[in-house]
């Protein structure tokens, strides 16, 4: 009984600690503005790299992948067994995609699945974070995250023990579970201003692959970026 008390509030913990709006909170602080409101929309921390700087979205980083790695850490800490603190993992990244501090709104929760991912499997989540950032050098972040989360479970399943994993089952139903709430979380962001000059098929395509309702990255983020901000930017380009 205290086992399974302990596995609930655990839950309970690692959802709240996920709903920590920390890239909202950083540029509330830091600019005055609603991250929402602004680049992307999304409140994470390629967000913050478009809407505020590089050096604010640094905190930002490691505040979002330490809710997914402290959780998981506190669980295995407890005793509880590898389904359970990946059952926590997931309570932690619903956390941060519907947080309960910003009406049930959030992020995309690659980090904090990061998070998760590098405290059960390290070597193998490291791997797929440099593919996230190859991908990211090209500005494809959101295409090399949906690739990376989705190979986890195939990955974590039939390399189970070069990478020492013992009980491959409930980390394969977990990272199964993590990249349905990735889709979710993806297909159903809020409609935009140009979401209806995109025909429907399109639209999800986009949204899965590409984390945005329109294929042009710099269309969707110059959209809403602040004035001072856009113009800083098309300065930039006219220069460059």
């Amino acid at each position: 009984m205290a086992t399974e008390l302990i596995f609930i509030v655990l839950i309970l913990a690692a959802y709240l600690l996920g709903s920590v709006p920390f890239a909202y909170l950083v540029v509330k602080w830091s600019r005055g503005i609603d991250l929402r409101q602004y680049g992307s929309g999304n409140v994470g921390a390629s967000n913050v790299v478009a809407v505020a700087s590089k050096r604010l979205a640094i905190p930002v980083i490691l505040f979002d992948l330490g809710k997914g790695a402290v959780m998981v850490w506190v669980a295995q800490l407890v005793g509880l067994s590898i389904a359970q603190q990946v059952t926590v993992g997931l309570a932690a990244i619903v956390g941060h995609n519907w947080s309960v501090f910003l009406r049930f709104g959030g992020g995309r929760g690659a980090l904090t699945l990061a998070g998760v991912a590098l405290y059960l499997v390290p070597w193998l989540a490291l791997i797929l974070l440099v593919v996230i950032f190859l991908f990211g050098l090209f500005r494809q972040m959101a295409l090399g995250a949906i690739l990376t989360i989705v190979s986890l479970p195939i990955f974590s399943w039939f390399l189970d023990q070069p990478f020492g994993i013992e009980e491959p089952l409930p980390l394969t139903l977990g990272f199964s579970a993590m990249f349905l709430l990735t889709v979710i979380r993806r297909l159903t962001a809020p409609r935009t201003s140009v979401t209806a000059s995109v025909p429907s098929g399109q639209l999800l395509v986009n949204r899965l692959l590409f984390d945005r309702d329109i294929r042009d990255r710099k269309a969707w983020i110059h959209r809403l970026l602040p004035e001072a901000d856009l113009s800083k930017q098309q300065e930039k380009q006219e220069k460059g």
